[in-house]
């Protein structure tokens, strides 16, 4: 028994397998190219939320209009807007979170125009820059 142990580890240089050596190569490459897809991933999706949140804001404000079309003021809350109207739906399916979970904010009147609309970004906190930005229907 103790000659096949020691025949086992005496490899021939021609045989198959992986060194240590090899395998450490193959590992730190693919955490390197993990890097590379992180890096360049995670900023994709802080944008893509900013882009969420004005779209919302667009959303909301057509929502709006069309409510100011019918009843000639603008809503006197968000929630308004979700509302069964005279008979039918709200003028809005469901009122939106913002991305980070928040609701939007709204005055009415505005103080940049009739109506604001606002997100506060993602810190949640009145003005910022990059990620935290405020996003808003008069900008």
């Amino acid at each position: 028994m103790l000659k096949r142990i020691v025949a086992n580890l005496q490899r021939e240089p021609d045989e198959d397998g992986f060194t240590l050596v090899e395998l450490m190569v193959v590992i730190v490459i693919i955490g390197l190219l993990t890097t590379l897809v992180v890096i360049n991933v995670l900023p994709s999706q802080d944008i893509a939320m900013q882009k969420k949140a004005q779209a919302d804001i667009a959303t909301i404000e057509q929502a709006m209009e069309m409510y100011r079309l019918e009843r000639m003021t603008y809503p006197p809350t968000l929630a308004t807007l979700a509302e069964s109207a005279g008979g039918r739906g709200g003028y809005i399916r469901r009122l939106p979170d913002d991305p980070w979970g928040r609701p939007y904010g709204y005055a009415n009147p505005g103080t940049h125009g009739p109506i604001d609309i606002w997100s506060l970004g993602a810190d949640g906190a009145e003005g910022g820059e990059g990620d935290d930005a405020d996003i808003t229907n008069w900008q």
